[in-house]
């Protein structure tokens, strides 16, 4: 009987820099005492990170802090170490080690013997495996790995311009370590391919592969035995000496892999994204030699073409249209389990249903385990960290970017290869993107090519992220176009910066609704006042200061004079910090919205929309829906309003009211109740329209009239009713009467990142709205580990009450509760108007509520 199975090396390691150490690996893997008394680690990790957790640096995402930590000291290697004990069984077994990421190469020493050099391990994306069978003992092992920083040129991970860049670079065994016991038959690189009969989606064709590999010095006869829930299937399988076979057990040779009525993987809301568990196991004469397990999802992809321009996505035979956004891992790779399951969680609360990852990003599986259980989208690929010689910090190629040579077109896709495989059995990812701003050279995409037939044929790919439009030169000056593939069919026109609401409803030669924008959004998005107490020194908070800049983004993006020049055209300038996060968090919402909003209205031209960004990588001030520390912006609540199932929409170019169904069945009978209140809160419109939708349709059903004396500053309040006038949605838009007026022929250098505007809104009346009384009453309860609230508002004035915003603290501390799921926030009431709110959030202490507004007593 065999001792089979897998052990993570996770924890029990210790780090410490090669200028302290005198010994080589052959003594550090031999003499645990070298290596007690180093610094305490964990794998996953980088050397800064667990220097951070070992209090060696202050709060490097406080302040400047960041600034202060030496980078000279990762310029050198750094060792790894850790030690293991195997029982005398054990050692029996043949073994293997994984390195599923290591940055950027290493030398690895086990109990005194080199196992793998620098040639094997190089690249920060390569994933090696290598036999120890001949170096494991009885008792202690010890491990030593001396990894080698990245430098300028390799092709490591980056964060181009969303932040500063680690001062370790990120050096460190950012992915896991992995033992892997067995009986000299390895099952390595399991999949499950599947085929829906799109016709009926009543039946389903999987085909399961796996390799095996022979790594003793016999002939090994056995079965390779797989289960799928109560299906069972097995196949005799003799490998010689050292050999490596793949084994495939397709449906035509067992039937009992034609699935009937197959419980298929949805994204959400369009069904459940339902998995099924996988077991292989390879037998011999009664005993397993390796054992091997995963999770699939019975889907199909296919994209399609609008007008032959535009590339949409289709799952299951149907249409989606991707609303997302761009994904970044934590600065220092810190993520936790818990950090990564709240945000996918936040994805789905906004009723989003894709995460972009530019960049292969995740410590382990997680994030993409997590996508596949709550039927998130992913788009996995390259990011253009690679692709600009400001990032790389080395020339690269104007049309192809930082992967031009032969031997770094090799190693890309090698690299590639061992990305594809590690993540292909994941149903969430619906497509592969091999470039970002650029196209891959065609030697490099030919490899592509070729992996994907041999690997992953399931999905379509993007050649680049960016395409339609190229030719304009909006983002670099070479068109994107492939010399195998073409166009991608998508687009990344911007903008990145302010741009006003209009905007995405009126342009149609850059970032506005039609086809697939990849990446795109109105800029910055300020995190709440919490939030900035907590990232910024007291007395940098205000004015604003050169530490708000450092939290910026970099480049054209290292500081907010777009943003507060718009704050104060259009809001009127802020005169206390206060004041600033009111129309900051106004400023947020007003301008996220639209864009979902647009791409919903005009769904017939679009297939999809990616916000940059989702989140961010340390505290910041640019291109998030939600902070560093979990803390939603009103711009999170502003895309959970925009991208509602049923919605009523104001469109900002036409000043018509649409009604927008993302259903995949008709709706009848409902009702829109449309009211226009003056600035002081008087009723000047009032109207009723009844209407039916069609299954993911959107329609005009009303168009606002010109108001000659109504106020400059205005509300309009939409309501969608059932039939038993019922409230099912609900939209509240604060407009001008002084249309923004953009400025298309601005000159913006090399890259045109936003629309300005010649002419700016005028909101400012809002600073005349009244104080009001709103009062609150709400209920605890308690649901296992999480705790609910709901709260009960009235407004008892004749006023509106203006963006009313809900917090939870802890009472004992003040702080806020985070993460936290309110139903909706940052709402505006009617005079006279109740409203019954509620939030989930894990909390054991005794949580208080705060109920803050524009114009609150």
């Amino acid at each position: 009987m065999y001792n089979s199975g897998k052990i993570a090396l996770s924890d029990n390691w210790r780090i410490q820099s090669s200028n302290k150490v005198l010994e080589k690996g052959e003594e550090i893997s031999t003499t645990f005492s070298i290596s007690k008394d180093w610094i305490a680690a964990k794998v996953p990790s980088t050397v800064l990170s667990t220097l951070v957790a070992n209090g060696t640096y202050p709060d490097p995402y406080y302040g400047e802090n960041l600034k202060r930590i030496p980078t000279e000291l990762f310029k050198v290697p750094w060792w790894y170490a850790t030690n293991f004990e195997f029982t005398k069984e054990q050692t029996e077994n043949f073994a293997n080690i994984t390195f599923d990421g290591l940055n950027y190469k290493a030398n690895v020493w086990l109990n005194g013997n080199l196992i793998a050099n620098t040639k094997d391990i190089d690249g920060a994306f390569r994933i090696t495996s290598f036999d120890i069978s001949n170096y494991i003992i009885s008792g202690t092992n010890i491990l030593a790995i001396e990894v080698i920083p990245p430098t300028p040129g390799d092709f490591s991970t980056g964060f181009v311009d969303w932040n500063p860049a680690p001062p370790d670079g990120n050096m460190g065994i950012f992915r896991p370590v992995t033992l892997h016991l067995h009986g000299g038959v390895q099952i390595e690189k399991p999949f499950v391919q599947t085929k829906v009969n799109l016709q009926t989606l009543e039946e389903a064709n999987l085909t399961v592969s796996a390799e095996l590999t022979n790594y003793s010095d016999i002939t090994i006869s056995g079965e390779l035995i797989g289960a799928i829930e109560s299906i069972s299937f097995k196949k005799e399988v003799i490998l010689a000496p050292k050999e490596k076979k793949l084994v495939i057990l397709s449906s035509d040779e067992f039937p009992q892999l034609n699935f009937k009525d197959p419980k298929l993987w949805w994204p959400v809301q369009m069904g459940e994204p339902n998995l099924y568990h996988l077991e292989l196991e390879f037998v011999q004469e009664d005993s397993v030699v390796d054992a091997a397990t995963l999770m699939f999802g019975i889907r199909e992809v296919e994209d399609y073409w609008l007008d032959d321009t535009h590339r949409g996505f289709k799952i299951n035979g149907e249409k989606v249209m991707i609303k997302g956004g761009g994904w970044t891992d934590d600065m220092l790779l810190m993520d936790t389990d818990e950090n990564i399951e709240a945000q996918v969680k936040y994805v789905k609360h906004m009723n989003l249903n894709c995460i972009r990852l530019e960049g292969v990003w995740g410590k382990d599986h997680k994030l993409y385990d997590l996508c596949d259980q709550h039927g998130i989208l992913l788009m996995v690929g390259w990011s253009c960290h690679w692709e600009h010689e400001i990032h790389m910090g080395v020339p690269v190629n104007e049309r192809f970017g930082g992967v031009y040579k032969p031997k770094d077109i090799a190693h890309i896709a090698q690299a590639w290869e061992d990305q594809v495989v590690w993540l292909r059995n994941h149903p969430s990812i619906f497509v592969w993107t091999v470039a970002s701003d650029k196209v891959p050279i065609t030697q490099l995409e030919q490899k592509y090519v070729d992996t994907f037939a041999k690997y992953d044929p399931t999905r379509p790919y993007l050649n680049s992220t960016g395409g339609v439009g190229s030719d304009q030169h909006v983002v670099g000056s070479e068109d994107v176009i492939s010399e195998i593939s073409g166009s991608s069919g998508v687009k990344m026109l911007g903008p990145y910066a302010y741009t006003a609401p209009v905007y995405w409803f009126t342009d149609t030669q850059f970032g506005g609704a039609y086809g697939f924008n990849t990446e795109t959004g109105p800029g910055a998005q300020v995190p709440q006042l919490e939030s900035l107490k907590r990232m910024i020194p007291k007395d940098q908070l205000w004015p604003i200061s050169e530490v708000w800049d450092y939290h910026c983004g970099r480049y054209e993006f290292s500081d907010l004079s777009r943003f507060t020049k718009a704050i104060n055209e259009r809001y009127g300038t802020p005169n206390s910090l206060t004041e600033f996060d009111k129309k900051a968090q106004a400023m947020n919402y007003e301008l996220m919205r639209p864009m979902f909003e647009a791409f919903q209205v005009y769904k017939e031209r679009c297939t999809g929309l990616i916000q940059w960004m989702l989140n961010a990588a340390w505290p910041k001030m640019y291109w998030q829906l939600y902070d560093y520390y979990l803390n939603p912006t009103a711009a999170f609540y502003a895309t959970k309003k925009a991208c509602s199932p049923l919605n009523l929409i104001y469109n900002y170019g036409d000043k018509h009211i649409y009604a927008v169904n993302d259903h995949r069945y008709r709706v009848e009978n409902l009702e829109a109740h449309i009211r226009v209140f003056s600035i002081n809160s008087e009723l000047v419109l009032n109207e009723k329209v009844p209407l039916s939708l069609e299954a993911d349709s959107s329609a005009s059903i009303f168009k606002l009239k010109e108001f000659t004396s109504l106020s400059t500053t205005y509300f309009v309040d939409l309501r969608l009713l059932d039939t038993e006038t019922n409230e099912i949605a609900n939209n509240f838009y604060w407009l001008s009467k002084k249309e923004e007026m953009l400025d298309y022929e601005a000159d913006l250098g090399d890259f045109a990142f936003h629309t300005p505007s010649k002419e700016y809104a005028d909101l400012t009346e809002l600073n005349l709205l009244p104080k009001v009384q709103v009062f609150e009453t709400h209920h605890f309860s308690q649901d296992g580990k999480n705790q609910n609230i709901e709260v009960q508002l009235k407004n008892s004035s004749n006023h509106i009450a203006f963006l009313i915003n809900l917090k939870m603290v802890d009472k004992s501390t003040g702080d806020l509760i985070l993460p936290i799921f309110w139903e909706d926030n940052f709402i505006s009431l009617l005079p006279g108007e109740e409203r019954l709110l509620s939030a989930t959030y894990t909390f054991k202490g005794e949580a208080e509520l705060k109920v803050e507004g524009w114009n609150l007593k």
